[in-house]
């Protein structure tokens, strides 16, 4: 074989070797450019101006910000213009009342529901329904002895005694009595002044902003106050506790207890449920300044409604004139 044969090989593998090592070169070039691109990438991603934080706003500090004042706004337990506003001629002499459907918490009819009064044991609505919820039903309380010191009205609760909490809900809403609010305050926070700060809590959660509460009975009207429309809104809110339903609806009810008293009766103060058909509820109250005020509920047909008047002189008359109008009218 002749040379001249051979010699075009050689200067064709010199070709394929430099043509090998310029690949080789180009794709280390390019390793190293990607790997700085992702050192780069990650670094600069740690920094505040990284569009990926934007396309994740559950990493940024405004998304919790919302989402808890959102949570927070509590909603409406009463909706709605006074839906028979100047359809109807209603005369009322409380200064203060209103009347509401509780299964839909439409407003029926309003005077001043906005006006901040005093409330007198109307109080004891926020205090059942917090001592509802805080104290058990069936539980045995041990009464303490501040609950003795609390003036006027009183069953006579005794130092040291050992009642059925039960026994004391019966008396907080039928006969009313101080000493039971106080001590069914104590049985869930510990002490009045912890109970308050709950009440005024729970009135702020409910959205009651013309509400505030300086004792769990009412017995001080300095301080303590609500209004017909707030007053409405937490009855609403408070019978949807059957249980709650179940005591303000009790017109006399007869415990045993214990030596030297035996027994004892309490007998619901709320007239309108012997005189109202379908009433079932709710609370009196009364003090020299608040006057005679009565948060009032009854059912006909399937339907419920509550009705609130303020220092009335007559505050039956002035309930049962609320009720009829609203069964009268229809949504």
């Amino acid at each position: 074989m002749s040379l001249d044969v051979l010699t075009p090989v050689a200067p064709r593998r010199r070709r394929r070797r430099y043509r090998a090592g310029r690949v080789a070169l180009f794709a280390l070039v390019v390793l190293l450019a990607a790997g700085a691109g992702i050192w780069l990438g990650r670094r600069s991603a740690t920094g505040p101006h990284h569009p990926a934080v934007a396309r994740h706003p559950a990493t940024t500090p405004v998304t919790p910000t919302v989402s808890h004042s959102i949570a927070a706004r509590p909603l409406p337990l009463l909706t709605g213009a006074p839906l028979l506003e100047g359809r109807v001629d209603v005369r009322v002499h409380a200064p203060a009342a209103i009347v509401v459907d509780a299964q839909t918490g439409r407003v029926l009819w309003a005077k001043r529901a906005h006006e901040r009064r005093k409330i007198a044991s109307l109080t004891k609505i926020m205090t059942a329904t917090l001592a509802l919820r805080e104290v058990p039903w069936d539980s045995t309380v041990t009464v303490d002895k501040r609950v003795t010191t609390v003036p006027l009205v009183k069953e006579g609760l005794r130092p040291g005694e050992r009642v059925k909490a039960w026994k004391l809900f019966y008396s907080l809403l039928l006969y009313s009595g101080n000493d039971d609010a106080a001590q069914l305050a104590i049985s869930s926070a510990g002490s009045i002044r912890a109970f308050l700060r709950q009440m005024n809590a729970e009135a702020r959660s409910l959205g009651l902003r013309d509400s505030h509460f300086r004792s769990p009975s009412g017995v001080i009207d300095q301080g303590n106050y609500s209004t017909a429309w707030d007053l409405a809104a937490l009855t609403r809110y408070a019978l949807r506790n059957r249980r709650f339903g179940r005591l303000v609806g009790t017109k006399r009810i007869q415990v045993r207890w214990s030596r030297p008293t035996n027994s004892k009766i309490y007998l619901n103060n709320n007239f309108l449920l012997h005189a109202y058909r379908g009433a079932n509820g709710v609370k009196t109250g009364y003090t020299s300044a608040s006057g005679w005020c009565l948060v009032a509920s009854a059912t006909r047909h399937g339907r419920t409604l509550i009705a609130v008047v303020l220092d009335s002189p007559n505050i039956y008359g002035d309930a049962r004139t609320l009720l009829n109008l609203g069964f009268s009218h229809n949504e």
